[in-house]
């Protein structure tokens, strides 16, 4: 356990290092024309690419933690992960180039949403104790984030990423996750009776 432990934390630590890289390119390098702009030829890129970047220390540093968190909780309780976040990943970029508001867009928070929508819906379809102690995690660690989803969160701010990002989160789990077939308990029925002749 101790052993899958750190290699979860392994690869989110290198994962983590990509962003921290980049933003550190794009202090030298103007590197905007990777982002996603919505409904753009060139902007199509930043469905792969939106994620890794990030517009300055704050913006990086506020994804860091939540994306730390939430790729160990994922890890922890889906086997397939990896294929789990590449599916987030062009899923939640798909939707906001499809239906995002016009400007660029870039930050792994819309990434955060997805995995935040995935764990706690994952929950509701797989009622495992570990998927459902992840999915009450992601309201008590985050539960601020909540207001990113919305357009008060600030006009700077990609709320329509973050809510796009949630719904393709959701809508992925409940496409891809099985559903937990409960079924009810059997009530044992006594023996019928025969007559002896």
């Amino acid at each position: 356990m101790i052993r899958k432990l750190r290699g979860d934390l392994w690869r989110v630590l290198v994962f983590i290092g990509l962003l921290w890289v980049a933003w550190m390119v794009s202090l030298v390098v103007d590197i905007r024309f990777l982002a996603l702009q919505p409904r753009t030829v060139s902007g199509l890129i930043g469905v792969a690419t939106m994620p890794l970047l990030h517009q300055d220390l704050n913006h990086i540093l506020g994804n860091t933690i939540p994306l730390t968190a939430l790729l160990l909780m994922l890890q922890t309780t889906q086997r397939r992960w990896g294929r789990i976040l590449t599916g987030l990943w062009i899923c939640s970029g798909t939707l906001v180039w499809l239906l995002g508001r016009e400007g660029l867009h870039m930050g792994a928070s819309t990434l955060v949403y997805a995995m935040a929508a995935w764990l706690i819906t994952a929950a509701f379809h797989e009622r495992r104790p570990l998927s459902i102690a992840a999915a009450v995690l992601v309201p008590v660690l985050f539960g601020p984030l909540f207001w990113g989803l919305f357009p008060t969160a600030g006009s700077h701010v990609s709320w329509d990423g973050h809510s796009l990002g949630a719904a393709a989160g959701a809508a992925l789990a409940w496409a891809v996750l099985p559903r937990s077939r409960q079924t009810p308990p059997t009530i044992a029925q006594p023996p019928a009776k025969t007559n002896d002749s």
